[in-house]
């Protein structure tokens, strides 16, 4: 008799997840794909109000969720509040925002203030979670929402660009760093997702015509894209995948 391989599961039964910027969009999506696989989520955003909306929601469909207000631009604060309710098994750093506007007319404002979170915000949290895990000699893994900019640039996008640059960067440092600890560290990177974040740039008749060519696949990207490729890179149907970017971009990046 043929002994044939065993397919990975994709169960996260038993495990505790974070979700950063969940209460709406892409880590909304996330964490309903987390809490669908058997994860108990831990839904996090600034928006108490939001928050508990979504979490109510989860827990209908029959999954368990929880509410934690985190403002991850606040380092401190954030890494007490990850300290004091983790260990977790799993980050998904969905926090996000972007300023878009020509690289001539970028302000310091808005420069400062897209850094702190999709940059410095993001490198704190994830550098909470894996202290968590180190402590408690867990595995786990560490799941950073960056962008096909990540990897190319884009009209009206330097600040955005540089920002999840920034974060490709230092999620393959930290896949180095940590994979003695059997934590792995990945980034998703989506096209343009139809969000509240994005929907003023494909309402822009330049934008959606300039989108719509780059994407080989001839549509905008949705939330349900991304559910899937979450729940992969968060099991253990991955677990020889570290220091990698999982592009959802439609083919953007193919040429």
């Amino acid at each position: 008799m043929i002994e044939l391989p065993k397919t990975p599961s994709m169960s996260l039964n038993g495990r505790k997840a974070l979700i950063t910027g969940a209460s709406s969009g892409i880590g909304l999506g996330c964490a309903v794909a987390l809490a669908e696989a058997g994860a108990h989520v831990c839904l996090s955003a600034r928006n108490v109000n939001n928050l508990n909306q979504v979490v109510k929601a989860v827990q209908t469909k029959g999954c368990s969720a929880e509410a934690m207000v985190l403002d991850i631009s606040d380092v401190e604060t954030t890494q007490e509040s990850i300290a004091n309710n983790g260990p977790f098994d799993i980050l998904v750093n969905s926090a996000g925002l972007g300023r878009h506007a020509p690289s001539q007319y970028t302000t310091v404002e808005d420069f400062d203030e897209v850094m702190n979170v999709n940059l410095r915000g993001a490198y704190f949290v994830t550098q909470a979670v894996a202290n968590g895990l180190i402590i408690s000699n867990k595995p786990g893994s560490l799941i950073n929402i960056s962008s096909q900019m990540g990897h190319v640039g884009g009209i009206d996008r330097a600040v955005y660009s540089a920002s999840k640059h920034a974060v490709e960067g230092f999620t393959k440092a930290m896949a180095i760093e940590w994979g003695p600890y059997n934590i792995r560290v990945n980034t998703i990177c989506p096209t343009f997702i139809r969000t509240p974040l994005t929907q003023s740039t494909l309402d822009s008749p330049k934008h959606r015509s300039w989108i719509e060519a780059k994407i080989k696949l001839g549509r905008v990207g949705k939330v349900e894209d991304i559910m899937g490729a979450v729940v992969f890179l968060a099991s253990d149907a991955s677990a020889m995948v570290t220091g990698s970017a999982l592009m959802v971009d439609g083919g953007w990046t193919a040429d």
